[in-house]
């Protein structure tokens, strides 16, 4: 049976490059392993921050969108976290994204991707630890993708050297990904 991975892309600022990246990761993805790869956008979401009545460890969620996110989550054989870096650290709406589940990540193998004007080793070590602690399974490496100023600051495009340079840890990390998934049970 082929495992399902989800790829969050952490990212719903307005000029995002986050699509184009999860877009690329995943083609990637595809061309290394057998998974089953959903794109998975959180724009598209609606999360209200802490809407819930209950803890989400206790897994009795009362509303519909948090309900169809936990069945979405909870569906996924892994996941893969595509998120740029914002200020050192990763953004809000990913952070509510996990923060409203719980059980549904546990034992979930996870690669963190991360981009920015410094790659966004900060913010994946942010990401390893919060996933740690809700009993994830993150993988090495945690490919972080350099973009240049132009990119940032003036919206240049992404361009074939940027993704060159980071190709060969986001192959070795989804290698890792499928190493761990056949493993699990």
């Amino acid at each position: 049976m082929t495992k399902r991975v989800l790829v969050i892309m952490g990212s719903v600022r307005a000029g995002r490059h986050c699509p184009s990246i999860a877009q690329w990761v995943s083609e990637v993805g595809r061309e290394k392993t057998a998974l089953t790869i959903e794109i998975i956008d959180l724009a598209e979401w609606s999360l209200p921050m802490d809407d819930e009545p209950g803890i989400p460890a206790l897994g009795l969620y009362k509303h519909p969108h948090s309900k169809a996110w936990s069945e979405k989550v909870a569906q996924a054989d892994g996941i893969v976290f595509v998120t740029p870096q914002y200020n050192w650290g990763y953004p809000a709406a990913l952070k509510n994204a996990i923060d409203h589940c719980y059980l549904e990540w546990k034992g979930k193998p996870l690669m963190i991707v991360t981009y920015g004007g410094h790659g966004g080793g900060k913010c994946a070590a942010q990401l390893h630890q919060v996933a740690e602690g809700l009993k994830m399974r993150p993988v090495s490496p945690m490919p972080a993708i350099t973009l240049s100023d132009a990119i940032i600051r003036e919206n240049a495009p992404l361009d074939d050297a940027t993704f060159a340079a980071a190709l060969s840890p986001v192959q070795d990390g989804w290698a890792a990904l499928a190493e761990s998934l056949s493993s699990s049970t």
